[in-house]
This record gives structure tokens, C-alpha cells and sequence, in this order.
């Protein structure tokens, strides 16, 4: 049985790196002042925190791709493979899992949708290993259940400089985030699990580094520590575009941090950061299957 891999770009994989991967790449829009975009094809990154720093009050969105090129996609895919394991974005973070879990009834089992509860990073990491397991022979099934299994084994920490863009998006109250501009708090959040939830809270971007750190510490020393090990585990970190000294100097702050472990950098997608704002900084890990 040949098994194509599929997820969206919410895992920071675009359709041009996908085709490099031999992966199938579902583009995820997003609304600005109610005209639709796509990452890298009808707008830039550097347009998008442009027009984000230029006009404060603009209205932005994002949206699930429309069914029909989802199931437009799976269909090309089987021309070609026996089967498709599609890896969306967190069920926790957006309806687009579960109505791909109601269109993959069509497929008679053929499609395989994984709601393992990953995003940016570890979906991309979860995109990896359904790779290595499909190249040892596993089935789709087979692969949903193994990444299903490991959806707990990762861990996201993230700084945002301010929670306007979070409130604007439904994602947290008016009133905390009032809170939070009155205060010159620099929220710290997580995702572990499906929910982005409030972690802690800094006065400075160094105490919020600092609480990203020993939490990640915290992570690896305990529930991971069987999976450090093996030498299982990859450490991330994720940012917005546009400011590239301080993705720099975080890299490297990163690796000093925790030099036993190889890590990587990769931006967020552009409707993840219409969420978060310019400034956000991430540091995160996942169990890599081997």
C-alpha cells in the first residue's frame, strides 16, 4: 500500500517545500478587512506587518479551507497512493479536523484524518514522523493510531508582546487584555494539548524568556525525560516574521540554553499571526518517533 502524507500550512510547511518533501500541502486562508489571503501568494509576509503596524484597526479573520479543495486534494492524492493520512491544524484550535473527519466518511477508510492536537512546530514534526513510519511500512491507519498516541509528547511555550490581536480574534476576554495593556504584561501561554491556554505572566521579554526556559526545563527533565534519554527529542523555536535581530538573538539564547539538543527555528504562519501579533517569540519540543 503506497500512503500519501498530507497536513496544511499551519504546520509551516508550504507547497513549495512540500513538493520537495513529497508532501501534500492544503493552503489555509485568512481575512484582512474581509478580503481573503494566502500566505506567499497573494501577500508577503512583509506586506502583512506592514499593513498590521500601519493601520491598528484592521479587521482580520481566519477561516477552515473550503471542503470542496479538501476533498479536491484527497482525491488527486489517490489517483496516485492507496491511501492519505491528512495532518490538519489542532481540533482545539480550529473546526477544520472535525469537518475532515466528517468528509473523510466518503473515502471507505482510504483517508485517514489525524486530530492529534498540534501546531506550528509539532505538526510539522508530526508530518516527519508520519513520513519515517509510512517509509517503514506502516498503513494509514496505522500512522493515525501511532500519531494520535504521541499527540501528549509535545510541549509550546509562547511570549506575545501584547494580547490586542487576541482579543480581536475571540481568543481571549476584552477585559484581560485591557488588563494586560494596563500592566505592560507580557503573557506567557502554552499549548499542550488541544487548548491554548494562559500560563504565566512577565513584567519584562527577559523575565518572559526566563519563565519560557524553566518551563521547557521543567518538560524535559520530567515527562519527556525518558524520551531526552533516547535522544528522542527536538527543541523548536518559532516566531513572527520582521524582526530578525531578536529571532537571531533568541536562536542563540535557545541553543546556550539547552545545548545538548539540536534545535531549529521556523516563523509562524501569517494566520497564526494574526492571532499573535508582532513580537511573538516560542520555544518548544516534541517526542520524534522513531
Amino acid at each position: 500500500m503506497t500512503v500519501a502524507i498530507m497536513t496544511d500550512n499551519e504546520s509551516g510547511i508550504f507547497p513549495e517545500e512540500g513538493k520537495k518533501l513529497g508532501v501534500y500541502i492544503l493552503r489555509m486562508p485568512f481575512f484582512l478587512d474581509g478580503k481573503q489571503y494566502y500566505e506567499n501568494e497573494t501577500i508577503t509576509a512583509q506586506e502583512f506587518f506592514e499593513r498590521m503596524e500601519n493601520d491598528p484597526n484592521m479587521e482580520f479573520s481566519t477561516s477552515m479551507p473550503p471542503a470542496g479543495e479538501v476533498l479536491s486534494m484527497w482525491k488527486e492524492a489517490l489517483q496516485t497512493h492507496d491511501e492519505v493520512v491528512y495532518i490538519p491544524m489542532s481540533s482545539g484550535l480550529s473546526s477544520s479536523c472535525e469537518t475532515a473527519t466528517l468528509l473523510a466518511q466518503q473515502f471507505d477508510g482510504k483517508v485517514q484524518v489525524v486530530n492529534n492536537q498540534r501546531i506550528s512546530l509539532t505538526q510539522r514534526q508530526s508530518v516527519y514522523d508520519a513520513m519515517t513510519l509510512r517509509d517503514q511500512g506502516k498503513s494509514a491507519k496505522e500512522i493515525k493510531e501511532i500519531l494520535e498516541a504521541e499527540k501528549f509528547n509535545s510541549s509550546i511555550y509562547i511570549m506575545v508582546g501584547s494580547l490586542d490581536y487576541l482579543k480581536r480574534g475571540g481568543r481571549v476576554t476584552s477585559a484581560a487584555a485591557l488588563l494586560g495593556g494596563l500592566l505592560r504584561i507580557r503573557p506567557v501561554l502554552q499549548i499542550q494539548g488541544e487548548k491554548l491556554d494562559a500560563f504565566a505572566k512577565a513584567r519584562s521579554l527577559k523575565a518572559a524568556k526566563k519563565i519560557m526556559f524553566n518551563a521547557l526545563h521543567s518538560d524535559l527533565d520530567t515527562r519527556f525525560k525518558p524520551f531526552v534519554d533516547k535522544k528522542e527529542i527536538e527543541v523548536y523555536i518559532s516566531y513572527t516574521h520582521g524582526q530578525p535581530e531578536q529571532v537571531k538573538q533568541w536562536f542563540e539564547e535557545v541553543k546556550a540554553e539547552f545545548p545538548q539538543f539540536h534545535v531549529t527555528k521556523d516563523p509562524l504562519s501569517l494566520s497564526i499571526s494574526c492571532h499573535t501579533g508582532p513580537g511573538c517569540l516560542g520555544i518548544g519540543c516534541a517526542r520524534r518517533v522513531v
